[in-house]
């Protein structure tokens, strides 16, 4: 009840604003002075209803995930794979109820992973889903309130190494697949057009035509056309007739079977050294960098690769034979020799 007798008077025990809502209790003389304040309190919030404080949100984080992927998550291409991280990262997080959820306590579950050795870069993109989370939210009228990570800033990542084959070196890798074969066939795509494995390795016969292959439904969701060798092609379509005959090339889904583990095997019997993430982009590294050295231009680089913004091509800039003569000549070195 809201009103009941007791021992020092009338007590008025009220949550005007409902469930969750903040609890009044009062004490008063008189029944009449107790129902007078009830009312009086009841008034108060309805005409003013700022003036009581808000309800508690009962959520959790992984309840708010969960109306994420729901509301826009579920029209994302790697709209699972994000959702299956940010469940993991609430997991970790101790799924709190999101009005206890705050800076503080992402930034002290930030600071155990790094001393653990997780990567920046990592913490960073977990940062980044997270919060776009409370965002989004905020967008569709799920979420109120102000974003609790919207103060926290990103680490500072160290710009990786970008690691490239040699010519050399790709002779001797080549060799180590054979001269046939599935990861023999997706290593000389990546490495003729730049693709990434998976790209390369789910290759279908629609998307080879006119000497191109053409990505669709890739990384950056943009579509490119790559144009390749006429000999590169002919052992693609050499390929899927050696595996299903003439007739069964003709209603082929696709090219390759999966063989990341033969390119994971052939890399360690060939001794060929790479920086630890890179195993198979570094062929697409290898296509990039070649490109730049051979006088390619940043920007048909930037559309053949997919990559949304220049920003991200502009890595492989350093590599032009203009920026590396440039540099021999214009140091100040060359012109005290000079003069």
């Amino acid at each position: 009840m809201a009103i009941k007798k007791a021992s020092a008077g009338w007590l008025v025990d009220l949550q005007p604003g409902g469930r969750g809502g903040k609890r009044f209790r009062k004490t008063l003389p008189t029944k009449g002075e107790a129902l007078a304040f009830e009312a009086w309190l009841r008034n108060k919030v309805r005409e003013v209803p700022e003036w009581a404080p808000a309800r508690k949100d009962p959520r959790r984080l992984s309840d708010l995930v969960e109306a994420w992927y729901s509301g826009h998550g579920v029209h994302l291409r790697n709209g699972e794979a994000a959702k299956a991280k940010l469940a993991h990262l609430c997991a970790a997080l101790g799924n709190p109820l999101v009005g206890e959820f705050e800076a503080s306590a992402f930034s002290e579950y930030r600071a155990r992973r790094l001393a653990s050795g997780v990567a920046p870069a990592t913490l960073n993109r977990e940062h980044a889903y997270l919060r776009a989370v409370f965002n989004e939210l905020r967008r569709l009228g799920e979420w109120e309130g102000v974003n609790p990570l919207s103060s926290v800033r990103q680490f500072k990542e160290s710009e990786r190494e970008l690691s490239f084959l040699s010519l050399e070196q790709i002779g001797i890798l080549l060799k180590a697949l054979g001269s046939a074969g599935d990861a023999y066939l997706v290593a000389k795509v990546c490495l003729a057009t730049g693709a990434r494995w998976s790209e390369a390795e789910t290759l279908r016969p629609s998307q080879v035509r006119g000497g191109m292959l053409n990505f669709s439904g890739t990384k950056s969701g943009k579509n490119r056309s790559v144009p390749i060798s006429e000999e590169l092609e002919a052992e693609l379509w050499a390929h899927l007739r050696g595996r299903y005959g003439e007739e069964g090339a003709a209603v082929a889904s696709r090219f390759f079977m999966a063989c990341m583990e033969r390119f994971r095997s052939a890399v360690s019997r060939s001794g060929v050294a790479l920086p630890r993430g890179q195993l198979t982009h570094v062929l697409r590294h290898t296509f990039a960098s070649h490109f730049m050295m051979n006088g390619g231009n940043i920007v048909v680089l930037q559309r053949i690769l997919g990559h949304s913004s220049l920003t991200m091509t502009m890595r492989y800039a350093h590599l032009a034979p203009d920026h590396l003569l440039e540099a021999r000549r214009l140091n100040p070195l060359a012109a005290l020799t000079v003069g």
